[in-house]
């Protein structure tokens, strides 16, 4: 075995590392959170987005509250008996505001008691969805953070302050872009 074997081998295990410590910490918290959900007598489901949780070439990727979250998110709270409590555990820096509305609506829609556990942070997107919650459980140190749009990497906010500020004749086009996606994406919610 020489020394470019040696490479690769170190390669290959520097790839598979990652995933393989991924897959253990799912199995660790899929036997944690069936313990919690037994011992409430509930429906646990986590939305829980950690930097750590994978890395590319050793820089961390970022995750959000996006459709394919809302999409098992719903489709847990619809395969969850109406009356059966659901425990939402959540952990996330916020994401897409259709996601999170499409969750919150879902919670505010079941009949059985919805209770939001917050060991962490849930900002923005996040505190949107602990809204909809019939009871928030927080750690002494958790926070929720403000609900705060952004469209593209404007906060919408300030979209609507350029609008009441200056005439459409004294704005640019993606001012305008911009403000015409944010009154779509109200109108829409």
């Amino acid at each position: 075995m020489g020394v470019t074997d040696v490479l690769w081998l170190f390669f290959l295990f520097s790839a598979i590392q990652p995933i393989i410590r991924q897959k253990m910490l799912q199995a660790t918290r899929l036997r944690l959170l069936t313990r919690f959900e037994k011992q409430r007598g509930s429906r646990v489901i986590a939305l829980i987005h950690r930097q750590e949780t994978m890395s590319l070439l050793g820089f961390p990727l970022m995750r959000y509250i996006d459709v394919h979250d809302s999409e098992e998110v719903l489709r847990a709270i619809r395969l969850t008996d109406p009356d059966c409590p659901i425990d939402l555990i959540i952990h996330t820096p916020g994401g897409l505001v259709l996601a999170a509305g499409q969750i919150a609506q879902a919670l505010r829609r079941h009949r059985g008691k919805v209770t939001l556990f917050v060991p962490h942070y849930a900002m923005s997107g996040g505190t949107l969805i602990a809204l909809a919650a019939d009871e928030i459980v927080m750690d002494h140190n958790a926070v929720l953070g403000p609900v705060d749009p952004q469209i593209g990497q404007s906060p919408a906010a300030s979209v609507l302050a350029v609008l009441e500020r200056k005439e459409p004749k004294d704005m640019d086009d993606q001012t305008l872009i911009l403000a015409d996606r944010r009154a779509d994406q109200v109108s829409g919610w």
